[in-house]
Formats: C-alpha cells, structure tokens, sequence
C-alpha cells in the first residue's frame, strides 16, 4: 500500500506537542527556587533530521538538609511564544550541578534543538529531576529567555494502518514514512522510529520500540488485536521530548444489528425497534430505513448510539402487509458505515 497520497480510514492526530512529561502533582516544589536561567545562544538554526545544543545554565538552591540532595538534577520547559514549527514544548536534558552548594549552585546541561521547533521558545519552568523521576511536583514558573529557532526541511510522519479497515479482534499493521517537508522526498538514510500503543505510552516517555526505518524512510510494525481500539503513536524521538509524533487510532467496521419490539402492529402504531453498535462512541447517528418498492431504501425515523452503545428507532407501519426495514450507520469517526439486518414489521 502506497503512503503516497493515500486517502486513510484512521482517526490521525498531529501529536507533536507529546512531551513525555510523567504526571505531576498539584503544585510546584516549595524547596526549589530559581534565581537565574540563561540560554548559550539566542538563536540557532536546524535542518532536517539534525539537532543543535544550546546550553542552559540555572542558577537555583534547594532548601533540603537530606544528604541526597546534592546528587539532584533539574529539567527547563521551554514553551513556544511564536511561528509555526510542529512543536508546541522543548525539555532540556538532566541538568547537572556544576558550581556551588545545592542550597545555592548552578546547574549545567543543554536542550537539544530540532528543525521542527521553528519558531521563538522562552523558558518557562524549571523542576527538579531527573527527568522520568516519579511522581514528580509541578515544574515551578520561571520566565526566562527566548530562542529563536529557524527549522528548515523540518520531517514530516504519514502513515496508513493495514488493513484499511480492521476487524474486530483482528490484528493490524502500522506502516510510516518520514520525509522531508519541503521536497516531499526521503532523507535516504534509516531513522529510528518508536513505535507505541495505549493512551498512557503515547502521552509519556514510555519504552522504545527500537524500529529502524529503511532508506525510503518507510518503518513499519505489528499489532495484536487486543490493540485495535486504543491510540497507537509514531514518534520520532528526540531525548526527552519527540521531534515530532503522529497519532492514530484504527478504523472499525460499522457492525449492527436492529429487533423491532413488535413483530406487528396497527397501521400508524408507533414500534420501537431497538438496536446496537458495536463499539461506536456515544453520540453517532442511526436511520431506520423503510423498503419502497422493489430496491429503494428510505429514512424514516433517526436516533442516537447511547453510552451502552444502543439505539432505539421508530418503526410506523403505512399500510396493513409486511413491511421492511433495516437500520442504517453512517460513518462517524473511525466507525465505518454499516446496515443490519432486514426485519419486518406487519401492518394489520
């Protein structure tokens, strides 16, 4: 299957501002206070697959008596104030002490800058680290200095799950691409890829896949088919946060089925008919549709797919005989469109 133009039956989001920032409690540490961040440079320039160091520099203590203490590190968020790169977050790497106590010292490391952060970054916190430490406190606020980044032939991730539409306890296949945005091509060498599946991988740092790509820049892997209804992630990663991420989730079939309350009725008596959809989120769209004449289908009463992923519908049979309906699902989201099965209300 070409990933070429290709018109995707996926639910695929832009994930490029992932950061892998592990959950954080409900406020910054009240032991850490900053008095100074600095920048190496004010502006860098970044192409393609490549990354620029800028070192960072803080100036911070910790007020703690615990003899661990000295060994802490810290971790800068730089968030984006302006342009249009695909990154929303940078993070630094672990920053370590380099002069003076940790009740008053410096700490020294970089942030590794990709072409996809064009645009103008300013610090905005700082936390203690290391960086995938758990349970960590809220990054405290610090407003530091900008970084301009100009980000040229920034990647770009497309990708297509296999098949198209997945059944049902099926298992599936996820095949990306990464080229070059601005000519559209492959970069011609083999770029590793982290391959991810369940919410929580996709928004944390989560373990790597360890998939290269091969010099078409195509990567792909496998999945079982217990994975089929949660987010899957490709993510080219970048230390502690992605270069850039796509995010995407398979296409279902549209499997239903539809049961009138009553086999019959008197004309214009009112008939629910009561039906599910397998795996379709609540708020989709059903139509029951009446025969007329030979082959032609019309609607006749709508309704709702329920948390419980039920409908009910209304069946109101016109004339005394057999009447025909089915139920149809339009597609919504990821759930491709379906038709249950014929049923017949009498008329008497």
């Amino acid at each position: 299957m070409s990933l070429r133009g290709a018109t995707v039956a996926v639910l695929a989001v832009l994930g490029s501002t992932l950061v892998a920032v592990p959950t954080a409690q409900a406020a910054p540490d009240p032991k850490l206070t900053i008095t100074a961040v600095t920048l190496g440079r004010s502006a860098v320039a970044v192409s393609g697959l490549n990354t620029v160091a800028v070192p960072v520099r803080v100036k911070a203590g910790y007020d703690s008596a615990d003899p661990q203490a000295q060994y802490l590190s810290l971790v800068v968020f730089l968030q984006r104030t302006g342009g249009t790169g695909q990154l929303t977050t940078m993070v630094t790497t672990d920053l370590e002490r380099v002069a003076g106590p940790v009740q008053d010292g410096e700490w020294l490391g970089a942030v590794q800058v990709p072409s996809t952060a064009d645009g103008t970054f300013k610090v905005a916190s700082v936390r203690v680290g290391p960086f995938d430490r758990p349970n960590p406190a809220d990054p405290t606020p610090f407003a530091g200095p900008s970084l301009v980044v100009t980000g040229v032939h920034q990647p770009r991730i497309t990708a297509v799950v296999i098949p198209r539409v997945v059944p049902f306890g099926s298992g599936f296949t996820v095949r990306a691409a990464v080229t070059d945005s601005a000519t559209g091509k492959p970069y011609g060498t083999r770029i590793p890829l982290t391959f991810l599946a369940t919410a929580a991988w996709c928004r944390q740092l989560g373990p790597s896949s360890g998939i290269l790509t091969d010099t078409a820049g195509i990567g792909q892997r496998s999945y079982e088919g217990t994975l089929g209804d949660v987010p899957n992630c490709v993510r080219l990663r970048n230390g502690p946060f992605d270069k850039l991420s796509l995010t995407l989730t398979p296409a279902r079939p549209g499997i239903l089925a539809a049961t009138p309350a009553a086999t019959s009725a008197r004309v214009g008596t009112k008939v629910d008919v009561n039906g599910s959809v397998r795996g379709a989120p609540a708020g989709c769209g059903v139509t029951l549709q009446r025969l007329y004449g030979a082959s032609q289908w019309r609607g006749v009463s709508t309704g709702t797919v329920r948390a419980s992923g039920r409908f009910t519908v209304t069946a109101q049979p016109p004339y005394v005989g057999n009447v025909r309906y089915r139920v149809f699902f339009p597609t919504c989201g990821r759930f491709q469109s379906g038709i249950s099965n014929v049923f017949t209300v009498r008329g008497i």
